[in-house]
């Protein structure tokens, strides 16, 4: 079998493909909210606690050998946190919702008795007569 045979073969499997529509759609959900965080939610957030821009919180460790100020910038983390909080809540919730949607598989009927029980059974229904 050839390289690129065996490489057709294994790019057209069911799972790579999902997987690949699924990273696409992670992607663009994640843009989606990172703007929601970073857009809306950040900066009234920041209002509410006085007017503050999270984004620009940083400590300053000094002048580096370029002469330019080194920044500590724990404000960008926190909005990054923030973020990843938003995108594994909604994906819970979403997660939650699916399952709520799937129907239980039926239950299966009861194995039926063997012949010697079936059996025993009518000789002690018989015996209760």
């Amino acid at each position: 079998m050839s390289l690129m045979t065996e490489f057709k073969e294994f790019a057209m499997k069911g799972n790579v493909v999902d997987m690949a529509v699924g990273v696409v759609i992670g992607t663009a959900f994640g843009k989606i909210v990172s703007s929601l965080v970073g857009d809306v939610v950040m900066p009234v957030l920041g209002k509410i606690v006085g007017g503050m821009n999270f984004t620009d919180l940083a400590i300053s460790l000094g002048a580096g050998p370029d002469g330019k100020e080194v920044l500590l910038k724990y404000g960008v983390f926190l909005q990054s946190v923030f973020d990843f909080v938003v995108i594994a809540a909604a994906i819970f919730m979403a997660i939650k919702a699916i399952n709520k949607l799937k129907t239980p598989p039926p239950a299966a009927a009861p194995a039926a008795p063997p012949p010697d029980v079936v059996l025993l059974t009518e000789i002690r229904d018989l015996l209760k007569k």
